[in-house]
Formats: C-alpha cells, structure tokens, sequence
C-alpha cells in the first residue's frame, strides 16, 4: 500500500543523485560512461549477493522449497532472470549512448517520459492490471510534468545530426527500463525481493562486459574515484533497487512507474542547488506538475494497490 510507494519513492529519491555523481566522475573526461554504467552493476552486484547470503539463513526452509516446486516454475524464473538481466544491461548501453548522440536533456526526456507509458501498457498486457481513472490522470499528469522539467532549463534545438538515432536509443532505454518493472513485478510474486535484485545485476554485468572491450581508464584515474564509483554502486544502486524491488511487491507496476519519475525531480533540485543550474518557469512548473501527479496516485490509486 502506501509504504510501498514509499520505498519507490526512497529509491527514486536515490536515483536521482546518480547524474551528479556521474558528472563528478566524468568532468575530466577520463572515465567514459559505460565504464562508469559498468562499475555500478559490478558493485551493485557484490553487495546484493551478500545481502542474500547474510539473510538466507533466516528464510524459511517451507517458502524457500516453494519457489522449487516443478521444473516449468524453474524455466520460467530462469527466463525472468535472464529477461531481467538483460534489460538492465540493455539500458546502460541505450541510455548512455543516447546521451553521446542527442545530448543529456533528449536522451532524458524520451527514456524517462515513455517508461511509466511503457509500463503501463505492458502491465495492462502481460499482469492484466487495471488503470482506474485517478490513476490515468496521475500518469498523463506526471509525464507531462517531467517533460517540463526536463526542456524547462535546457534547449532540445541544441542536438546532432545524429538526434534520430539517440532518440530510438532513448527509445530502448526506457522500453529496457519497462521491462524490467514488469518482469520483475511478475516473478516478485514467488521470488524474495532482494534475491531478485541480486541476480538481475550479477547477470546484467555479465551481459554487459563484453561491451566494455573499447572503453579504457588510466589506472590512477579510476582509484581516485573509487569513493565516488563505491557510491554510485552501493547508494543509487544496491540499495535503492533492494527498496525498488520491495516496493514493487507491494503495489502494481503502473503506480511503481508513476513513482519512479520523482528521480528527475530530486536531479533537478540537485542541479540547481548543488550546481547552480536554472529551473526556469517551465521547469518550477513541471516540478509541481510531478507534485501534484504523486499526491493524486497516493489518494485516487488505494484500489489497484495490494
């Protein structure tokens, strides 16, 4: 119910420090991207598999058999697995090279806004969840909020000749993001949340090294950031997809995608506090907008949450 909205939110809340960090890592430009995008998953994915090594001994033996039931139950987790791995892995390259091709502000605007429609229309697909009417105006509330937020300080005139390719890039990235909502909501249903989580960044950074074959860092550049790399890997990653994860258990994957979008709120703020960037009116605008959209999911959304 409300508190799992409340962990999404906590873990959107997350998310959005993940831009600056990236920016701090990235201002000398000896780090790329993916490299960064990389490191993330690894870290993310040492800390998660020892979360469910230290709580494992405490998992009931009955629950745990349950989830082993038949053979088909275990072909259709290990292919939510592998789906969940994927789409993470997928993200990191569609998202980061989209930023390289059209700039930060296209690359967000596409990814971020089509996501909780993404979601929305897979769930309403594959885990047949109902949209009531408060909850539809939360969501065409809150894309139309982000996308203000996002071109409010920025110009989207300002992209290479490339644009259309980082635009289905972008494209890719929120698709890969809505997978991984959905997916992961299905399998949550006979699966602990945290273990979840751990196997999707194992595999997800194993899908994903073969990637990193071109990308090079000088060895004294990446152990000067290891504070801000640890970070990025334990902060908006480990620990906010461990609280996505329970959160996503509790209520339908639409709402968690409505949620979700309060990550370029809190990098907004983050920009303008922290980097003297300049919401602008529109900006202002689609931060109340997103506001806004929260409070109506919270009040008009109670029926769809289990």
């Amino acid at each position: 119910m409300l508190i799992g909205l409340l962990l999404i939110a906590l873990a959107s809340i997350s998310w959005g420090t993940t831009g600056a960090t990236m920016t701090l890592l990235m201002r000398d430009g000896a780090v790329g991207p993916l490299l960064v995008g990389w490191v993330r998953l690894a870290v993310a994915a040492v800390c998660l598999v020892l979360g469910v090594a230290l709580t494992h001994r405490f998992a009931p033996h009955r629950a745990v058999m349950s989830r082993l039931r038949t053979g088909d139950d275990r072909l259709g987790t290990s292919v939510s697995y592998a789906l969940l791995g994927l789409a993470m892995a997928a993200y990191q390259v569609c998202y980061f090279r989209a930023v390289t091709l059209t700039g930060v502000a296209v690359t967000a605007l596409v990814a971020i806004c089509s996501a909780p429609l993404m979601i929305a229309l897979l769930a309403a697909l594959l885990l047949r969840e109902r949209l009531t009417a408060m909850v539809r105006a939360s969501l065409a509330v809150a894309v139309v909020g982000t996308a203000l937020l996002v071109v409010g300080p920025c110009s989207l005139g300002q992209v290479s000749g490339h644009s259309w390719v980082g635009a289905l890039l972008a494209l890719g990235a929120g698709v890969s993001y809505a997978v991984y909502a959905v997916v992961a909501k299905r399998i949550l249903a006979r699966v602990a949340p945290l273990s979840v989580a751990a196997i999707t960044f194992t595999l997800a950074a194993i899908f994903l090294a073969p990637a990193l074959l071109g990308e090079r860092a000088p060895f004294a550049t990446l152990s000067q950031a290891w504070p801000l790399l640890l970070y990025l890997g334990v902060g908006p990653t480990a620990a906010a997809y461990a609280l996505f994860t329970a959160g996503l258990r509790r209520v339908p994957a639409t709402a968690a995608g409505i949620t979700s979008l309060l990550e370029p709120l809190t990098a907004t703020v983050l920009g303008v506090v922290a980097f003297g960037e300049s919401l602008g009116t529109l900006g202002v605008a689609g931060a109340l907008l997103l506001l806004f959209s929260f409070g109506l999911l919270v009040v008009g959304g109670r029926p769809l949450i289990s």
